[in-house]
């Protein structure tokens, strides 16, 4: 048998050679004659460092009811769909496949799985849009409602203000601002902890990379302060429009 680098580590920890060993494996005894390169990354279905390799026919004695046979084929540089419509027709006619007939088969590439990848990452990145902006409906009516409240609380102070000389602009700049300030400070807290929350990440599973990159801090910060800005516009034109001398009489 051939096997791959992690195999032989776990079979045979330290040491440098490995073939010539004996390996007990389905109450049969193999020899070991090669090992497989180790893998260099990439994107592929296969794990080949976990790899061990026996003769096909002796596979088929070991389970000659196995059903599931998968193939690993590589293509000559550049003829990639040449190998893959040879590949075809030889899998068709040894399981006597008509021609009107559908494979059934399936044959992949890398570059089919990586489309597959990419694929399901977009669906679950449109579920987390999907689930972000009700949070940021939520959140954005939830700040409105405060804003009506504090409108509500301090409408002898908007009066006063206006009998002073202060402008509707000036009532309607000031409320905006407050309810930017609000939701910033939101943002401010949402960022601290989902970088705390990287940074334990790394300390306890210190293989998966884990960071918050700074054009998301930044992204984050302006969509809160835009939340603000277009929920609060309905508190500061209410508050900009009330009267003042109602606005001193209410108590």
């Amino acid at each position: 048998m051939v096997i791959g680098i992690s195999v032989a580590e776990a079979l045979f920890p330290h040491q440098s050679t490995v073939a010539g060993h004996e390996v007990t494996m389905g109450g049969k005894v193999y020899e070991v004659i090669g090992l497989l390169e180790q893998k260099k990354g990439g994107f592929s279905d296969d794990d080949q460092d976990n790899t061990v390799l026996i003769p096909y026919r002796t596979l088929r004695k070991m389970a000659p009811r196995s059903e599931f046979l998968l193939l690993i084929i590589r293509a000559r540089e550049g003829q990639l769909r040449t190998a893959l419509g040879q590949v075809e027709d030889i899998l068709r006619r040894q399981r006597g496949l008509r021609f009107d007939e559908p494979n059934n088969f399936d044959l992949t590439t890398a570059d089919r799985f990586i489309e597959q990848f990419d694929s399901m990452m977009a669906g679950v990145g449109m579920v987390a849009i999907a689930i972000s902006s009700i949070g940021l409906l939520v959140g954005g009516i939830g700040v409105m409602n405060i804003m009506l409240v504090s409108v509500k609380e301090r409408t002898q102070e908007i009066g006063i203000r206006k009998a002073l000389g202060a402008r509707r602009t000036d009532i309607t700049r000031q409320f905006l601002f407050e309810a930017m300030t609000l939701t910033l400070l939101g943002g401010l807290i949402g960022v601290l902890l989902a970088i705390a929350t990287s940074q334990i990440l790394l300390l306890v599973l210190p293989s998966l990379p884990s960071s918050v990159p700074m054009w998301a801090v930044i992204a984050g910060l302006a969509v809160s302060i835009m939340v603000g800005l277009v929920f609060g516009v309905w508190p500061a034109r209410q508050a900009s429009r009330l009267d003042p001398i109602e606005a001193l009489r209410y108590e």
